[in-house]
């Protein structure tokens, strides 16, 4: 089978398309004929360039989340037929996802509902299964205000929708105004641009001088980080499952323990039947991704300089079947 294999960290041009052996399940998994995976920030760009921090051996094949067909699967496996079409997480930080085929664990291979396309089921079951772990890990209830980070990203999307969802009053922020404003079609109740405007001032007049009771702040760029913790409200929660703006930021630790406020990472907060969820309410139209493109595996380097460009918007993701 064809597969991307990643052989040493680079630009885009290190990703190399070539004949792998194709997998075989093993008595509690699943074989999928990939249709649709995604190209994420972290996990495939960071991977790529320098690693990401992540211990892995090399060569390895990218790609945690995809959509496809039931193939072949374990002698323990019950559930699954040949042809079924289903959305797999794969485990991080090389699920392998970039290929024909691939492996992925029973347990967390999803059933997709009539009407919902490969390329959309591949994104809905990596960013909102985390969008409800964000919620979960602040706690969101009904009537609260919660303040999204980098809200026009496919996180950041997924996070308003699903705040939305769990009765919050959600602000957008974004890099700019455009980006800012695309998030009120995911359900955002006020946007702010980041960039040019006083973020906590701003949220704060939003709220009546309240604050945000949670904010999902996935990004860790220093520049824009004490904008968003200075928008908590008293005893509010940040919560964070991302560091592509740099990963390391000041803490004002007076404020922190003056206001009762608290500081989680978001990434296991989520229940197993999350994605199935997910997966329902986008095929109902509750919950919309967008789709910047879909290329042919084999162009997997454009798709990563595609993604690179933070002004775009919507999932970049490859096909294997298109060649």
């Amino acid at each position: 089978m064809k597969a991307v294999v990643l052989n040493e960290h680079g630009d885009p041009d290190v990703l190399s398309y070539e004949e792998v052996e194709r997998p075989e399940p093993g008595s509690n998994e699943v074989l999928v004929k990939v249709h649709a995976v995604s190209v994420n920030q972290t996990l495939d760009l960071g991977i790529r360039q320098d690693g990401a921090g992540y211990r892995m051996d090399l060569p390895a094949i990218l790609g945690i989340d995809c959509a496809g067909e039931i193939e072949a699967f374990g002698a323990d496996v019950a559930g699954f037929t040949k042809g079924d079409r289903v959305a797999a997480i794969l485990r991080p930080p090389a699920g392998r996802g970039y290929a024909e085929y691939v492996i992925a664990a029973a347990l967390r291979t999803y059933h997709l509902p009539d009407g919902l396309a490969y390329p959309e089921a591949a994104a809905v079951s990596r960013h909102f299964p985390m969008a409800y772990s964000l919620c979960r890990a602040a706690n969101v209830s009904e009537g609260q205000w919660v303040l999204v980070m980098g809200a026009a990203g496919s996180l950041g999307a997924a996070a308003v929708q699903v705040a939305k969802h769990f009765g919050a009053h959600v602000i957008a922020a974004a890099g700019s105004d455009e980006r800012a404003q695309s998030a009120t079609e995911y359900g955002a109740d006020a946007c702010v641009n980041y960039r040019t405007t006083a973020l906590a001032a701003e949220v704060m007049r939003i709220t009546d001088d309240k604050g945000a009771n949670a904010v999902f702040e996935n990004i860790a760029d220093p520049s824009l980080w004490p904008g968003a913790f200075n928008s908590l409200a008293n005893r509010g929660t940040l919560v964070t499952v991302g560091a592509h703006g740099g990963g390391r930021v000041d803490l004002d630790v007076r404020k922190l323990y003056r206001d009762g406020l608290t500081l989680k990472g978001g990434l296991y907060q989520s229940l197993p039947g999350d994605p199935d969820d997910a997966l329902a309410l986008a095929a109902s139209g509750i919950y919309r991704v967008s789709i910047h493109t879909v290329l042919p595996l084999s162009q997997a380097p454009e798709a990563h300089r595609i993604a690179s460009d933070r002004s775009i918007r919507g999932k970049i993701v490859m096909d294997p079947t298109l060649g």
